[in-house]
């Protein structure tokens, strides 16, 4: 039997209809079908020139033998080779003398940032803000000094880290049954007055001189030498206020950073520590902070 004509286009019609609507046998334009085959011969191609077909530990490779892996290992390596120049210079240059070239001091500083996104801001945080009982890295308060060879030192060989004589150690005693509680009460109390935060009284003057100047300083601004932090400047690692002070003086905590020596090459750990001295409180030419016989870290 011959198929039904539409007369206004001269298609067939395949005999279906719906609710008197009848559907045409119109063949599909010729450059829909071109670029279908086109598609097709494509997707031959590729799969036999790229990697396509997943296997149960790889893919087929391909007989170009290109991956994204190895694109992206060719592109570090030419990375490393565009920079390799800058990093020879910075390890050739000690230090201190970084800043007397700023345009090094500014890739060293970039380096560092790099480095510090991968290795730092779990502790210290993406802004080096820090966190309690976590340094912040962006003021000017240090605890074994701000030079860049302090920052230096204290990366390479840690902070409590372990028994090297290298390692920067210092601890606070517990106070705990050594004091009562109008005793805490009353160093705590001088401590905050240090900076402000409280009336300074002569027993906890006279508290703070006997257990507490020969690390602390006689007026709370620190001793960089052993590792005693400032107690004058509001600046607080584990809380500020006069119970926190108080938890402190009985049941000190004492924080750790690694050694980053065999961790990551000298380059890396000098750029960070151009990356941190240069996040707006490194100290420009204080004094390296001595490394005394129990031997420090220089942390904030």
């Amino acid at each position: 039997m011959t198929n039904r004509i539409d007369e206004p286009t001269g298609t067939e019609f395949v005999g279906h209809e719906w609710d008197g609507i009848k559907e045409l046998n119109t063949p599909l334009p010729r450059w829909w079908l071109y670029t279908f085959y086109a598609t097709i011969l494509f997707a031959a191609v590729y799969v036999v020139l790229y990697p396509a077909w997943p296997l149960i530990d790889r893919a087929t490779a391909g007989t170009l033998g290109w991956s994204s892996r190895g694109d992206l290992a060719a592109e570090l390596r030419a990375a490393d080779a565009a920079r390799a120049g800058v990093v020879a210079k910075i390890a050739a240059t000690p230090i201190e003398a970084l800043p007397s070239d700023p345009a090094l001091m500014q890739a060293a500083v970039a380096g560092g940032a790099a480095a510090f996104k991968v290795n730092c801001v779990q502790c210290h945080g993406a802004g080096a803000a820090g966190s309690p009982g976590y340094p912040n890295l962006n003021d000017d308060d240090w605890i074994w000094g701000g030079t860049l060879t302090d920052i230096e030192y204290t990366l390479t060989h840690g902070i409590r880290w372990d028994s090297a004589a290298e390692t920067r150690s210092n601890f606070m005693p517990a106070f705990q049954g050594s004091f009562d509680a109008m005793q805490v009460s009353a160093l705590a109390g001088h401590v905050l007055s240090l900076s402000g935060k409280a009336k300074p009284s002569a027993a906890g003057a006279q508290m703070f001189a006997d257990n507490c100047a020969a690390c602390h300083g006689a007026g709370g601004e620190g001793l960089p030498a052993v590792g005693g932090p400032a107690l004058n400047d509001a600046i607080w690692l584990y809380g500020g206020s006069a119970a926190e002070i108080g938890k402190q003086i009985l049941a000190p905590r004492h924080g750790v950073m690694p050694a980053w020596q065999g961790r990551l090459d000298p380059v890396t750990i000098k750029m960070l520590a151009a990356y941190v001295h240069a996040r707006g409180g490194g100290q420009a030419s204080a004094p390296a902070a001595a490394q005394p016989e129990a031997a420090q870290v220089a942390a904030k």
